[in-house]
């Protein structure tokens, strides 16, 4: 029977001072992904984005929306995926169809942007860093290192399994409020256990993280098994798009009124959201005797 998993679940190794966070987004990856008709290549960079977004608001205590965007030069010129506390996530790219046909798309120069926003009342948080050429993975792991200097070693991936997208990802990170404290002998013992941590993690494939046989908990213990795993509660992930008619029409009453005749046809303004791929049929009567801004 297949594996529909879709979760989040956090983790640590008993036998040293490693946390981590494993992520499968089974058929809530495929609904993202195939509400849009992008190349093979642009759906594995956005599933990427999303499960990256689902690590790292993982690691956050916030009521809001995170966040995750990177903007490039290249091919794809940008990648967004967002995620409710609650759950609900979702993710979309843009990219030029002109620019490299035929070929794998470059994330080029550019940045990556973290957002925390919790509302009105509490100050948004945002952290921005070099996207690097190597890919998205390495950029958040060259963020943790750099900025908050904690090690963190990452495997992802996205792929199709009979047809299907599936996403798999196991993050591991150093424990800072533990190294803080250790002495030379400490400090060198818990090294010897980062390093063979990140072994056990390398050998890790990526046939097994998308695998529609093999379940989270399956690939923590063939990993860590004489590690030692504690397993904690597991958060849901569910595709939720934020979309709505009224967010529609209030978007198009920030529009002159000549725009908006100009775009409409026959009376309608047709726009789909590029999250979801819903299509909104607006009737230009309800935007113009609305109260404007």
């Amino acid at each position: 029977m297949s594996i529909d998993e879709n979760f989040i679940l956090p983790f640590q190794l008993e036998s040293s001072h490693i946390r981590g966070r494993v992520v499968k987004l089974s058929s809530v990856m495929d609904d993202i992904l195939t509400a849009h008709d992008y190349p093979d290549d642009v759906a594995k960079l956005t599933g990427e984005m999303v499960v990256l977004c689902a690590l790292l608001s993982s690691m956050l205590k916030f009521e809001g929306i995170f966040t995750l965007q990177a903007q490039s030069d290249g091919y794809v010129r940008m990648l967004v995926a967002d995620m409710v506390s609650g759950g609900d996530i979702r993710g979309c790219a843009t990219y030029d169809k002109d620019k490299q046909k035929g070929d794998e798309p470059t994330l080029g120069n550019g940045h990556m942007a973290f957002t925390v926003d919790q509302g009105e009342y509490t100050e948004r948080y945002q952290g921005i860093v070099e996207l690097k050429r190597e890919g998205l993975k390495e950029s958040v792991q060259h963020y943790f290192g750099q900025s908050e200097q904690i090690a963190t070693g990452m495997m992802v991936h996205v792929g199709c399994v009979d047809g299907k997208w599936r996403a798999g990802a196991v993050m591991l990170q150093q424990m800072p409020e533990e190294t803080a404290i250790y002495n030379k002998d400490e400090d060198a013992s818990h090294e010897d256990d980062w390093r063979r941590a990140m072994i056990l993690l390398g050998s890790l494939k990526n046939d097994e993280m998308v695998s529609n046989d093999i379940g989270a908990q399956d690939i923590l213990y063939r990993l860590f098994h004489e590690e030692g795993v504690r397993i904690f509660d597991k958060q849901a992930l569910q595709k939720g798009c934020r979309c709505s008619n009224e967010k529609i029409q209030s978007v198009l009453r920030t529009m002159p009124d000549d725009d908006i005749n100009e775009i409409a046809k026959d009376g309608v303004v047709d726009m789909t959201c590029e999250f979801c791929s819903t299509i909104y049929n607006i009737n230009i009567s309800d935007v113009l005797k609305g109260d404007k801004p």
